[in-house]
């Protein structure tokens, strides 16, 4: 017989329903912080943070880099997947790092080389505006493509073709955008030199960087304000993975992996702390509140929390290991608070699995959760990094799981489990821009947190109320027992709404 068997079902997040709360002038939608921490941090980095409490699933049908600049610039982050090779995933942060987003360190030339070598170093690098250094990597000037002709220059030096120093608007140890945004201003260049006080070059800050940030006020970047960038790893490469991400530059790594409770993380988070101290890792993925305080002995600077949930995962189904959603946060989550209110270190927990709207994403983090993870949500957009293909008339994105074979061909060990799989293959409705989804997701999760008179998530988690609903509740509280425009069976219900709120598909 089983050591222990539990009668009481595990939980949905479907079957559960906010009670609204009291409505205050400080919880109204427009004063509402939906500020998430992303990992624990010692000394609470300001980098460590995001803006949107949403993350984009490490899948290769989701998570590319156009994902990860977009979701970084609107305040969340994408885990970029790693089933692929080491070089391309690392190529694929440095894309990330590299997008022009702050104070970017430059491609620096030497005063004495040919304006022909210039122009290789520029073909080869894709950079037009060069800085030019001495050997100390003293400012000396700067050099762009408008500033010379390989063909007329080609033989002459750098230093005969660029604008000195003395000539340009300099910004001395500047740290703040806003205040390079000044100066840039009230001058004519489209490049500001950032030095130190002995003038050796420290950054350049590009205006449209600038006006990108002025339109982004959500985005997540680091102490160089380059956009944050987090990739997933598995327990078996890591060791020659970690070493190609950090060189990358990467932000934080997250351990794939189905079931996190085995010593196979134990060893790869244990390694990262030993060689890469200021590397935070995300353990997961877990259900019990026995998961979480072993992966928090091991290291893990933050929990993920699901398992089966997923709408192309088959993990439940094939294997019978699984638990409801609702009731794996719960469980965990009581393990999270126990384990802060003994050590006053609070571990972020992420729920993935099955979340696929706003009022799922409000009930995860009611009941606990810091941030969702979504895949199908993601996998839709513009910028996931699948082809749009029609199918019926109907613009879609395919869509495959991490445990489907489509994912598995990249190399046949990443799951050990060669003779079956544990997610499918599909396709979803093209939704468009992420900017354009993403604005009408998170006014859903305001509004509904100013319902419950809570002003950010900290207080959700404290103040929250939830009731268990019946299958027929949760049935009164869609459309029904009406006729829909173009539907033949009364009562049905999809999510395109008519200007007449009327609702078909």
């Amino acid at each position: 017989m089983a050591k222990n068997i539990r009668y009481e079902p595990s939980r949905t997040l479907n079957e559960f329903r906010l009670l609204p709360g009291h409505t205050t002038i400080s919880t109204t939608i427009d004063k509402i912080s939906i500020k998430t921490p992303l990992v624990y941090s010692e000394t609470d980095n300001k980098k460590y943070f995001l803006n949107i409490p949403i993350v984009s699933s490490a899948m290769q049908s989701v998570s590319g880099e156009k994902i990860g600049i977009e979701l970084a610039k609107l305040g969340g982050a994408a885990f970029i997947f790693c089933s692929q090779t080491i070089k391309s995933q690392a190529e694929m942060i440095t894309k990330i790092k590299n997008y022009k987003a702050g104070f970017v360190v430059p491609k620096t030339v030497s005063p004495y080389i040919s304006i022909k070598k210039l122009y290789e170093i520029r073909q080869h690098t894709g950079y037009s505006t060069f800085p030019v250094v001495d050997d100390n990597n003293v400012f000396l000037g700067l050099i762009t493509k408008y500033d010379y002709d390989v063909l007329v220059h080609g033989p002459q030096k750098v230093i005969d073709r660029m604008i000195p120093a003395d000539k340009i608007e300099i910004g001395m140890e500047i740290t703040e955008l806003k205040q390079a945004n000044s100066l840039l201003i009230e001058t004519h260049q489209s490049v500001l030199p950032i030095v130190d006080k002995e003038y050796r070059l420290l950054y350049l800050v590009f205006r449209k960087d600038i006006r990108d940030h002025l339109n982004n006020p959500l985005e997540v970047v680091d102490e160089k304000k380059r956009l944050l960038a987090v990739a997933a790893i598995n327990t078996h490469d890591y060791k020659e993975r970690i070493p190609a991400l950090s060189e990358a530059e990467v932000d934080v790594v997250s351990i794939d992996s189905s079931d996190g409770f085995s010593f196979y993380q134990k060893e790869t988070i244990e390694w990262i702390n030993r060689h890469y101290p200021e590397l935070p890792v995300i353990g997961g993925n877990i259900i019990t509140s026995e998961g979480f305080d072993f992966l928090i002995k091991a290291g893990a600077c933050a929990v993920k929390v699901g398992m089966g949930g997923g709408s192309i995962c088959i993990t439940q189904e094939q294997k019978g290991t699984g638990r409801g959603l609702a009731t794996a946060i719960i469980k965990v989550c009581e393990a999270r608070d126990r384990y802060y209110t003994s050590t006053g270190k609070y571990i972020p927990i992420i729920a993935d699995g099955g979340i696929s709207n706003a009022k799922d994403i409000v009930i995860a983090l009611a009941l606990g959760a810091d941030y969702v993870m979504m895949g199908r949500y993601f996998a839709r957009m513009e910028e996931s990094p699948t082809e749009k293909v029609i199918i019926n008339n109907r613009v879609m994105k395919p869509y495959w799981g991490e445990g489907s074979s489509r994912a598995r061909e990249w190399k046949s060990f990443r799951y050990n489990q060669v003779k079956f799989v544990e997610g499918v293959e599909g396709f979803v409705e093209y939704a468009g821009p992420l900017r354009d989804n993403l604005e009408e997701t998170l006014t859903k999760i305001k509004s509904t947190m100013a319902t419950c008179g809570v002003s950010n998530i900290q207080e959700l988690h404290k103040n929250a109320e939830l009731e268990l609903v019946s299958a027929l509740s949760i049935r009164e509280g869609k459309v029904h027992d009406i006729h829909l425009p173009g539907e033949g069976t009364e009562g049905q219900y999809h999510s395109r709404i008519w200007g007449d709120g009327f609702s078909n598909r």
